[in-house]
């Protein structure tokens, strides 16, 4: 397979895209912003049980799934997560090094992680996680995946610059592969994302989002409890 890799810059640190000319996480602390918009957006690790599922659109550097296996980790789960990406342009081995790197505390899962990148894994297993890259593009690769997802991380580049991952059939597609009570969150509170996620059967709701930005968006199929807006 060809190298679909996107061209990179280095920030300070952090890898910013020049296909979309946006980072990649947040440049004043990636992943803190992990923490509050993805894991605390989908009341985790409350919801975490043996055979969980979260999916997401954008695997980027991978900090997502680190900063997921710390938190189960740390809240002392026994069984196994399962974690599946849909991602069109994979980084590079090298680069995604490079970029964990800046997270020291996650040094050591990243380094039982690093030889799937550098062998070029899509799929694999350990005792606590099962792991799957859907490569692509995931307006054509989600609508024929079977599963479904107790928990979406939306973390495409700003829909400003990577419209794609925030259309509204993508959005609908994403509703349709969540599992009931399933939730979703992401940083973003654009009206329009917002609005495209209500009309696909979601809860939307904005909190309060991370650093610089006032709000996030977090979402949930409507069967259990009403969702609480913050200011």
């Amino acid at each position: 397979m060809a190298d679909q890799s996107p061209p990179l810059t280095w920030r300070d640190g952090t890898p910013v895209s020049t296909r979309f000319d946006d980072p990649y996480f947040s440049l004043q602390n990636g992943l803190a912003e992990t923490r509050h918009v993805f894991l605390s957006g989908n009341d985790l690790p409350a919801r975490f049980r043996d055979g969980v599922h979260i999916a997401e659109l954008g695997f980027g550097t991978g900090l997502n799934l680190l900063a997921t296996l710390d938190l189960w980790q740390r809240s002392g789960q026994r069984g196994q997560l399962r974690y599946t990406t849909f991602e069109a342009y994979p980084l590079a081995a090298g680069d995604m090094d490079q970029a964990q790197a800046a997270f020291p505390e996650l040094a050591p899962l990243a380094a039982k992680l690093a030889p799937h990148w550098r062998a070029g894994a899509r799929a694999f297993e350990t005792p606590t996680l099962r792991f799957e890259m859907v490569e692509g593009d995931a307006r054509d690769t989600l609508p024929r995946w079977p599963g479904r997802a107790d928990a979406w991380f939306l973390d495409g580049f700003s829909p400003a610059r990577n419209p794609e991952l925030w259309d509204a059939r993508l959005l609908q597609e994403v509703a349709g592969h969540t599992a009931p009570g399933g939730t979703a969150a992401t940083y973003t509170a654009a009206g329009h994302v917002r609005r495209a996620l209500a009309a696909a059967g979601f809860e939307v709701i904005r909190i309060a989002g991370f650093g610089r930005k006032r709000h996030m968006t977090v979402a949930r199929m409507p069967t259990g409890p009403r969702l609480t807006e913050s200011t």
